[in-house]
């Protein structure tokens, strides 16, 4: 069965995308921790980052840069943290989180719960950031 991630790269459900390319993609969490966290994945559905084949991990950490840069500049904040956890999607994912404090990069925290328009707008703002 195809992952959450690959039905959405599929377009079999509906995702706010902010940029991609033949092999990657990002779109908004949609229970973000703040507004502009973003979810980059690659379009091959391998459940473990590492288990990844190096041109595919490196091409995904360059893509997440981009991505990264583009978040920056369009939602306010001292810097974009990363983390990989990979438990809740059975499918490799780095969260890119704008970040203000530590705190805001805190999983154990209750999520956000933004309204469409919301999340329309940042992912607007997100994707005219983006280069390429």
């Amino acid at each position: 069965m195809a992952s959450i991630f690959t039905r959405i790269i599929n377009r079999e459900i509906p995702a706010l995308i902010v940029a991609e390319n033949e092999k990657y993609i990002a779109f908004l969490d949609i229970n973000p921790l703040v507004l502009g966290h973003t979810l980059v994945v690659p379009k091959q559905e391998v459940d473990y980052i590492f288990d990844l084949d190096d041109d595919t991990l490196a091409g995904l950490n360059v893509f997440a840069k981009g991505v990264a840069h583009a978040i920056k500049k369009a939602v306010p904040c001292k810097r974009i943290g990363v983390a990989v956890i990979g438990l809740e999607v059975p499918h490799t994912h780095v969260h890119l989180v704008p970040m203000n404090t530590m705190g805001d990069i805190n999983f154990t925290r209750p999520k956000l719960n933004p309204t469409k328009e919301e999340l329309a707008d940042v992912a607007d703002r997100i994707k005219s950031q983006v280069e390429g």
